[in-house]
C-alpha cells in the first residue's frame, strides 16, 4: 500500500490499530462538534481527538525490520519493500524504524556477527513436514553458531545436533553413532491411533506454581499478531517474527516424542509422575525454543494465556526433548504466553522432589 493522502483513510483505532471503523454520531463540546467512531474489530469508541494517524501500515514497518535483521542492507530492504507493497520508503525512514524497534528486536545487536556466517538467503533452515497436518520446522543457523561460541556450552551442541537430525534424511542420532533417520512416520495421520499428542495428556502429580513475569515475548507476539491476517496465521506469524528478530529464539515447530522406554528410564532415576490417560509414543511440536541464561526455554504461544495452565503438555515436551537430546531436565525451563501475559516454571520441580541428597539436580 502506498502513502495514503485521504486523511479519513488514515484513521486508526487507538486501542487495536485497526483501520476498519464506522461513524457513530457527533458530540458537541463547547462550540466544536466531535466526530465519534466505532471500531469494527474491537468495538472501541473513540473520537477524532483520540484517533491515530500513520503514513505506513504496521505490516510494512515490521516486514522492513525483519528483512533488515535477516542481513539485507537498507538499500536492499528499500527495494524489497517497494516491490512487495508498491510503496517507496526513504532510507532515513527505514533507519528510524530499525532504531525504534531495536529494544524489542534485539537480534539487530548480533546482526553484523551473524552476517559473517550466513547470507540473508541462507541464515534460516526451513522445511515443511506433513505430521497429521502441515508444520513448518525452522531454526536460525547464525544464532545457534553464536551460542556455541560461549564457554561451557556443550549442551547447546546437543540441541543443535538434534535439530540437524530432524532436518536431514540421514544424520547421526544424537548421543549415538546410529545413522537412522528421524522417525517422522510416528507423527503422521496414519499412526494417529498408535500415539497421543502431548496436549491431550493428564498428569497425576503435584503441579508447580506458575511464575508470572514480564517478558519480551509479549511485545514480540504483539508485533507478530499485526502481521497475521487471520486467526489461523497467528502461530506462524509470531514464530517467524521471533525467530528472525529476537536474540534468543533458535527454532520453531520442533517435533518431539516420548516413548515408554523414556518414561521408564526417568522413573528409574527417581522421577515421579504418571500420565494417567496416555499411551506412547507421546508426540508434539514445540512452538518455540530459546537459549538464554544458560538454559533451554520451551515456549508455547497460547491465545488468552491467562485462562489456561498447560503444565502437562509442557512437562511432556521437556521430558521428550531431554530424552532426544540427552540434556538434563534441570537445563530446561517452560513457559506459555500471549501478547499480554507470560508464565514460566521449571519442569524439574513437577517431576522430581528436592531433598538433601538430590539438590544438585537443580
Amino acid at each position: 500500500m502506498t502513502k495514503i493522502k485521504n486523511k479519513e483513510k488514515l484513521i486508526i483505532c487507538p486501542k487495536c490499530d485497526s483501520k476498519k471503523f464506522t461513524k457513530h454520531g457527533k458530540r458537541k463540546i463547547k462550540s466544536q462538534d466531535i466526530q465519534i467512531y466505532k471500531c469494527k474489530q474491537c468495538e472501541h469508541f473513540f473520537s477524532n481527538r483520540q484517533m491515530k494517524y500513520k503514513t505506513y501500515e504496521p505490516k510494512i514497518i515490521l516486514n522492513a525490520v525483519s528483512t533488515y535483521n535477516l542481513g539485507y542492507p537498507l538499500t536492499k530492504v528499500k527495494k524489497q519493500i517497494a516491490k512487495r507493497f508498491k510503496t517507496k520508503v526513504p532510507l532515513s525512514t527505514l533507519s528510524s524504524w530499525i532504531k525504534k524497534h531495536k529494544n524489542i528486536c534485539r537480534y539487530s545487536d548480533l546482526r553484523e556477527e551473524g552476517k559473517k556466517y550466513y547470507s540473508p538467503q541462507n541464515i534460516l533452515f526451513s522445511r515443511e513436514f506433513k505430521h497429521q497436518q502441515k508444520y513448518k520446522f525452522q531454526y536460525h543457523k547464525a544464532k545457534l553458531d553464536l551460542k556455541l561460541q560461549y564457554r561451557n556450552q556443550r549442551k547447546f551442541q546437543l540441541l543443535k545436533d538434534y535439530l540437524k537430525w530432524i532436518a536431514r534424511e540421514k544424520e547421526s542420532c544424537p548421543g549415538t553413532n546410529s545413522k537412522r533417520q528421524f522417525p517422522h512416520h510416528i507423527f503422521s495421520e496414519k499412526n494417529k491411533e498408535l500415539k497421543q499428542r502431548a496436549s491431550q495428556i493428564k498428569m497425576k502429580r503435584f503441579i508447580p506454581l506458575k511464575i508470572t513475569k514480564n517478558n519480551l515475548a509479549n511485545s514480540l507476539a504483539e508485533y507478530g499478531l499485526k502481521l497475521a491476517k487471520t486467526n489461523y496465521q497467528r502461530h506462524e506469524r509470531i514464530q517467524d517474527f521471533m525467530l528472525i528478530n529476537d536474540s534468543v529464539t533458535v527454532a520453531t515447530e520442533v517435533p518431539v516424542y516420548l516413548t515408554n522406554d523414556d518414561i521408564e528410564y526417568f522413573k528409574e532415576k527417581g522421577f515421579q509422575f504418571n500420565f494417567s490417560n496416555s499411551h506412547t509414543p507421546i508426540t508434539g511440536h514445540i512452538d518455540l525454543l530459546q537459549i538464554r541464561n544458560g538454559l533451554v526455554y520451551i515456549l508455547d504461544y497460547k491465545p488468552e494465556a491467562k485462562r489456561v495452565t498447560p503444565f502437562e503438555q509442557l512437562i511432556a515436551y521437556a521430558l521428550a526433548l531431554g530424552s532426544r537430546t540427552k540434556l538434563a531436565i534441570k537445563d530446561f525451563k517452560c513457559a506459555w504466553f500471549d501478547d499480554k501475559n507470560y508464565y514460566e516454571f521449571f519442569p524439574l520441580h513437577a517431576v522430581y522432589e528436592l531433598n538433601k541428597t538430590n539438590h544438585n539436580l537443580h
